[in-house]
């Protein structure tokens, strides 16, 4: 799969001991049967799309043309095989974002309770265009267009799922969703617990956060570590068009509240996904790459970095083996543990914040449960613990760079 790459920065910390519950999760294969859509492509102005064939489509016009990192083939394999002509591989190419879509649109398509409500969802088609299509095919009733009022509509969503509806609210951006932690904190998480199980919470909230490019601090939020303490809701974070699709569908059919994070810098990244309809287990993680010498575990915009740095380490004899975790409450524990049971080594690689982290948990969790099969303290890199700046060259130094994964899987090998 070909990425997208933006030089960045970050503070290391060693991490060895501390205290969590265990979390728990089963492991189960993608579901699949057959289904097929194709949508138009609208190419935002600050992105760059990379086609699954190696060819890069540039804008010109989007901020700060400072150099960035650009990988074609950004997953490091024990075998290279030769390349076939995308037109005769299986399946259809989508972005990121429209994989989002046709995901949203078939399971409207399916189940008629499904609907959608947030800030320019509607006729607009989203901010980033996840929606764009579907007011006028289902209709304004269920494809909502709402006032800028996050704690009004996301509670209004809460009430909807009470009442057997399945929402899917968006938020404009993760950090507006702060505006609704009320709402998702003490309704949405809560309910059915309080309720002794008389109502159950089917909603899915989703939004593009993370470290975008001159976006400035208060649309450059990560907000995984604001909901993980938060009992009763699942939290999953997409990283292909593929696990965009699957993950969506998922979150849709299933019972419990799900908030979905998205990346802001991966919308445009492009793959060929199945025609057939599949979905993705929301508890289980992705094995990226096998390797022997270390498990890194990683998630969303990071597991491109890890990539990037992977082929270094090839290069340098290393064979780091590369999990994107994906499901970030709670964690799949079976495969975290079998990977370290194996490579005795850990590194977790994050845009989330350092203090309060998801690399903070996820220590946490390892410690607690696989600590005697470590031989070498848990290494974590981490975002900077400071608003992200708006200049673009401090921006990319807030966030973990390649290079230091490199220099950080070497230090844990010696």
């Amino acid at each position: 799969m070909d990425a997208i790459f933006h030089g960045v920065g970050a503070t290391v910390t060693t991490l060895s001991s501390s205290s969590s519950p265990p979390s728990n999760s089963f492991g189960s294969k993608k579901l699949l049967s057959s289904h097929s859509r194709s949508f138009s492509v609208r190419k935002r102005a600050s992105f760059t799309v990379v086609r699954s064939d190696g060819s890069m489509n540039f804008d010109l016009n989007s901020k700060g043309r400072r150099a960035q990192q650009l990988i074609a083939n950004a997953v490091a394999t024990k075998a290279d095989s030769s390349p076939a002509s995308s037109s005769s591989k299986p399946g259809h190419e989508l972005l990121l974002f429209e994989a989002l879509r046709e995901g949203l649109e078939e399971e409207m398509e399916r189940d008629p309770r499904v609907c959608v409500m947030g800030e320019d969802v509607g006729h607009y088609g989203g901010s980033y265009k996840v929606t764009k299509g579907l007011a006028t095919k289902f209709g304004d009733l269920r494809v909502l267009d709402t006032p800028i009022a996050e704690n009004s509509f996301t509670g209004m969503g809460i009430g909807a799922a009470m009442t057997g509806l399945r929402p899917v609210v968006e938020g404009m951006n993760m950090g507006f969703l702060l505006l609704a932690f009320n709402q998702i904190s003490n309704n949405c998480g809560m309910l059915h617990y309080t309720s002794g199980g008389q109502f159950t919470i089917p909603i899915v909230i989703r939004g593009p956060g993370g470290v975008g490019r001159q976006l400035g601090a208060e649309h450059s939020q990560r907000l995984e570590s604001y909901f993980q303490s938060i009992p009763g809701i699942q939290m999953v974070a997409c990283s292909t068009p593929y696990n965009a699709k699957g993950l969506m569908k998922a979150a849709i059919r299933s019972e419990n509240p799900v908030i979905l994070f998205e990346h802001v810098l991966l919308y445009n990244l492009k793959e060929r996904i199945p025609d057939e309809d599949y979905i993705c287990n929301l508890e289980e993680a992705e094995m990226v790459r096998p390797g022997e010498h270390v498990t890194i575990l990683t998630y969303s915009r990071m597991r491109y970095h890890v990539m990037q740095a992977a082929k270094t380490l090839v290069n340098k004899g290393y064979d780091p083996e590369v999990i994107d975790i994906r499901s970030l409450k709670p964690f799949d524990l079976y495969t975290i543990g079998n990977s370290v049971k194996k490579t005795h080594r850990v590194l977790i690689v994050e845009e989330c914040m350092r203090t309060g982290g998801i690399g903070a948990s996820l220590t946490a969790a390892i410690t607690e449960n696989f600590n005697d099969y470590l031989d070498a303290p848990i290494m974590c890199l981490s975002s900077q613990d400071v608003p992200t700046p708006y200049a673009g060259t401090l921006e990319e130094w807030t966030v973990v760079q390649p290079a230091q994964i490199v220099t950080a899987v070497e230090q844990l090998c010696q």
